[in-house]
């Protein structure tokens, strides 16, 4: 690193408060969200608790290969962010970081992650990381997003990824079960991301970003989130098909999918975008209980094996 950036550098750090811009690059909302998933799936790869080196190692190293990608997300959007009412409060556009600083941020804390895993996990799980990585921070934000409007349907493959990861951090493998938790977030991707697109289209309009409220109409955008979200109730019952959850995840799934159709139906119905943020806060509900419900079936289902008579 040149002089004058170890300087420029030394000056930002000792700036108070500071650590809060460097934190919201990290888009630790997000972040949490992806922990959580990852955590699940470490859980469910286990017949009890997996070893403490996998969940403290494996949880940071994909918590931080999340925060990289967040924050390469914020420097590669830094222009576009300007134009935006929901973004252009970032820390770059407001200017608190510089952009070289930002990104050095990045793909340090990356480097890390992706090292904690090499070293303290396996090595596939750093490889199935830094293709995540890769797809979101490269793929998606640097030619997905401008390039198509189904851009965060081909993109949330890199989304998905964090249950599979947990899985694989403790199994050392690609299994059914692991690809069944991929395939709820993936499918889940789109109607999430969508019902907030169609309250922001004109934001994205702005920015020339082909999102598809933008360049199929709204109308259509509520046909493919309500498409979208009954596939993911066919979708969230692969678990209980191949034998992986129980009863307690089913019949709590049903319930949890059918609500989100609900909400879908509303914002189909209506003839503003008044539901689209309900649609869109419950998605995060949704897949945060969803997991939840693998919590309980999982170990359930271990008490009921430990005092079977």
């Amino acid at each position: 690193m040149p002089a004058e950036h170890i300087v420029e550098l030394q000056r930002a750090i000792s700036q108070p408060g500071l650590w809060r811009s460097y934190l919201a690059l990290c888009k630790p909302k997000v972040v949490a969200l992806i922990v959580f998933t990852a955590l699940v799936g470490m859980l469910l790869a286990d017949a009890g608790l997996p070893p403490w080196r996998i969940l403290i190692f494996g949880l940071a190293g994909i918590g931080l290969a999340a925060a990289s990608g967040a924050a390469i997300n914020h420097w590669v959007d830094r222009r576009i962010d300007q134009l935006m009412a929901r973004t252009k409060s970032r820390p770059l556009p407001q200017g608190k970081i510089p952009p070289h600083l930002a990104l050095i941020f990045a793909v340090g804390i990356g480097a890390i992650g992706l090292l904690m895993l090499v070293v303290e996990v396996n090595v596939l799980t750093a490889e199935l990381t830094a293709l995540s990585l890769i797809g979101y921070a490269v793929i998606y934000t640097m030619y997905l997003k401008h390039a198509t409007p189904y851009n965060i349907v081909l993109g949330g493959a890199a989304g998905a990824a964090p249950p599979l990861l947990g899985w694989v951090a403790v199994t050392g493998h690609l299994q059914l079960e692991a690809l069944s938790l991929f395939l709820i977030v993936f499918v889940w991707t789109p109607p999430h991301f969508w019902a907030l697109a169609i309250k922001r289209r004109e934001d994205y309009a702005k920015a020339n970003v082909p999102m598809l409220p933008v360049t199929h109409g709204v109308e259509f955008t509520k046909k493919q989130i309500v498409l979208y979200v009954a596939v993911l109730i066919i979708v969230s019952m692969m678990p209980v098909v191949i034998h992986m959850s129980g009863v307690i995840y089913l019949v709590g799934a049903l319930a949890l999918g059918l609500r989100f159709l609900w909400h879908a139906v509303i914002l189909y119905r209506s003839q503003s975008d008044t539901h689209a943020m309900q649609t869109f806060a419950f998605s995060i509900n949704y897949l945060m209980l969803l997991f939840a419900l693998f919590l309980a079936d999982h170990y359930a289902e271990i008490i009921q094996r430990e005092f079977a008579f």
